[in-house]
């Protein structure tokens, strides 16, 4: 079988944008990503151990081509110092472990942060195409087109029958992380580049972008955030700090804040005035997404900003029809866009993996993650997680409108 990553822009675009970020700022930074499952896969992962150790063994003898430098090169808020920082990098074998734990697979990457941030997308990808082969591919891929040709005719029966709002409907491809194939992802987005392009705006995976001739879509993901509970900020002030780090780097490009590493209610005691001016919208990844929405709206309705002139995007385990009765609660308000993940790259008929890889330590200190949706908090320390609660004033989280 041919490996599963063959170009290392195989990946999402946050990637890149987080790694300048850290790269510049904070470049000596020590790190430690784990490798988890959130729920139980059909067979033991365990099987797939000498499998994912040969694609991991391939993934760090790639490198950068020319052609794919000189893309990124191409982009005004990528850096050219950067640029010749990728032109040298190769992963390092012993920054990164496999090995079983009885049925699961634990997947440590461990070293300098910007020596290991970029592992995690690579893992996952592997992991679920790896998982998926062991699956009869002819019926997978004839149930996936049959699946991939009934969102067109959803999405067209809209186009169709919809009234017309405030603010257009758009959605992106947010599946690389946990797609069938890298061969099933390009053909979901090409399709929907061909055949919807009033609605489909681009794609956070960078290479199918420039293959294609889409935009690449991100920002920021947990992770910027969380590290910077682990640097030299007082921890209260970690958000603030990480936020104003990020306007200093990108200077009015990616405006698009993370608002659930500490929770929604903790993230707007933060998203003052001066943010909420800078930043160009929020994205919702955990809790009840009209919850969520009401909460943004009623915050910039605070601060006396034209909801108009911003943007809320919603990227939270979503599919076609929820996605579309967002866009009916929310469109007339404030411009908004949705990102799809799994329902696009992995809607073939068979069970999905949940799996992630997280952030656990910076420097040796652990941080967190305190989702507004309980399954999703992620943090190998129980007393850490109690002061950070404590120190930010979270409960249990809010799970339902009001």
């Amino acid at each position: 079988m041919p490996p599963v990553i063959t170009s290392l822009l195989d990946t999402d675009l946050y990637k890149f944008t987080m790694w300048q970020a850290m790269l510049h700022r904070f470049p000596q930074t020590q790190a430690e990503y784990r490798f988890h499952s959130r729920r139980p896969a059909a067979y033991p992962l365990a099987e797939l151990l000498p499998d994912v150790e040969r694609e991991l063994d391939h993934l760090c003898a790639l490198s950068f081509r020319a052609d794919e430098l000189a893309y990124l090169r191409g982009w005004r808020f990528i850096k050219s110092d950067f640029v010749d920082f990728l032109r040298i990098f190769r992963f390092q074998r012993d920054f990164i472990e496999v090995r079983a734990e009885g049925p699961e697979l634990s997947i440590v990457a461990r070293g300098p942060q910007v020596h290991v941030m970029a592992f995690e997308i690579f893992v996952l990808a592997i992991v679920n195409e790896l998982y998926f082969r062991r699956f009869p591919v002819a019926a997978a891929l004839a149930e996936g087109r049959r699946r991939l040709s009934r969102k067109i005719a959803r999405l067209r029966a809209f186009d169709r029958d919809e009234p017309p709002r405030a603010h257009p409907f758009e959605m992106f491809d947010f599946g690389l992380r946990r797609r069938y194939s890298g061969a099933w992802q390009r053909e979901v987005v090409d399709t929907f580049r061909a055949e919807l392009p009033r609605y489909f705006k681009g794609t956070s995976n960078v290479w199918l972008a420039k293959e294609l001739g889409l935009v690449p879509i991100g920002t920021m993901a947990h992770e910027y955030l969380q590290s910077f509970q682990a640097l030299d900020v007082r921890l209260r002030d970690s958000q603030r700090a990480a936020l104003e780090s990020w306007v200093q780097e990108y200077r009015g490009d990616l405006g698009i804040a993370l608002t659930d590493v500490i929770g929604m209610d903790a993230f707007l005691a933060d998203f003052d005035l001066y943010f909420a001016k800078l930043f160009d919208g929020l994205r919702h990844d955990s809790g009840d997404p009209v919850w969520w929405g009401e909460k943004a709206l009623a915050h910039y309705d605070r601060l006396r900003i034209d909801a108009h002139t911003k943007r809320l995007v919603f990227s939270d385990g979503l599919d076609i029809d929820t996605a579309l009765a967002l866009y009916r609660h929310f469109a007339d308000r404030t411009p908004l866009g949705f990102g799809i993940g799994t329902h696009l790259s992995n809607d073939m008929g068979l069970q999905t993996l949940h799996i992630v890889m997280k952030l656990t330590r910076v420097n040796g200190q652990p941080v967190a993650k305190l989702s507004d949706s309980p399954g999703k908090t992620m943090c190998d320390d129980e007393t850490f997680l109690a002061y950070l609660r404590q120190v930010f004033g979270v409960g249990a989280p809010a799970q339902s409108a009001p």
